[in-house]
């Protein structure tokens, strides 16, 4: 398994395919076996390497992900094959904002880690399959360093990005059904949580 994860890393280097960053990975493998978390939404597989390793944080995890992009999709279902996680790891390829779910399904934990500029629209659509005491984790919030700075970014593609995101905080900030933490590991992270028992 080790082998195959240093493979996906090089791979996604090689193929410039965003992964998540090692210490953020770590945090919530940490968040998982600490919350006895079981029921994984991750929205963004990319080539598999975070659901991969959410599904191997402890034995009962098992995560649902979405990927929108075919040629990911296809390398995701072959990386989790490879790992022998087919059984722990249902992959799902559509866009994240047009997968209907059951409305009987629910999460411990909810990774958001797609389309930047979607992320408030991911977060609104999935809240609802949330459990009472789940989270929703987000990756990428400070995305390399550039958000809180998008007055100097003179790209106008980038820019506009930056300001999505930084829009997103705003929007978790001031969320009235949701607390959130923000961590400043790896390209940041927030973890929301209910404000209230449902």
């Amino acid at each position: 398994m080790k082998e195959l994860i240093l493979e996906m890393e090089d791979y996604a280097q090689e193929k410039n395919v965003p992964i998540i960053e090692k210490k953020s990975i770590a945090f919530i493998m940490k968040y998982i076996k600490d919350n006895n978390v079981k029921n994984i939404l991750e929205i963004g597989a990319a080539i598999g390497y975070s659901a991969i390793l959410m599904a191997s944080a402890t034995n009962d995890a098992f995560v649902t992900t979405i990927e929108r992009d075919e040629e990911r999709y296809m390398e995701c279902l072959k990386n989790v094959k490879k790992c022998g996680l087919d059984k722990k790891i249902n992959v799902v390829f559509q866009d994240a904002l047009d997968v209907n779910l059951s409305e009987d399904l629910k999460y411990d934990l909810i990774f958001i880690d797609a389309a930047k500029g979607q992320y408030e629209r991911f977060f609104e659509k999935y809240k609802y399959f949330l459990k009472e005491d789940g989270a929703i984790i987000t990756d990428n919030l400070k995305f390399h360093g550039y958000v809180g700075k998008s007055d100097k970014i003179e790209s106008k593609n980038l820019k506009g990005l930056v300001q999505k995101i930084e829009n997103y905080i705003d929007f978790l900030k001031e969320n009235e059904e949701f607390d959130t933490t923000f961590y400043d590991i790896g390209d940041g992270l927030s973890v929301s949580t209910w404000k209230d028992e449902k």
